[in-house]
């Protein structure tokens, strides 16, 4: 179902409550789809199974030999001439 926004804020629980009851509720700003109010559970389907950024940080491709031979080189010398 949709609602206008000035609707949607006047009648917020029952918004709520129909997300709950019948699924997602979409909020128009001047005719535009502007955001969508969901219940937890379907916040939860959406989310499930999704990785995190973390996730996607440290399951990215494996360092072979010769890079982490590389980044051991580099670590153990100076970056700059010293003084």
């Amino acid at each position: 179902m949709e609602w206008q926004l000035q609707d949607a804020k006047n009648k917020f629980s029952k918004v709520v409550q129909k997300a709950r009851q019948e699924g997602p509720q979409i909020v128009t700003v001047r005719g535009e789809r502007t955001a969508v109010v969901l219940s937890a559970h379907d916040y939860d389907a959406l989310c499930s199974g999704r990785p995190t950024l973390v996730d996607d940080l440290l399951g990215g491709p494996g360092w072979d030999d010769q890079l982490a031979d590389a980044v051991d080189m580099r670590a153990k010398t100076p970056s700059r001439d010293a003084f």
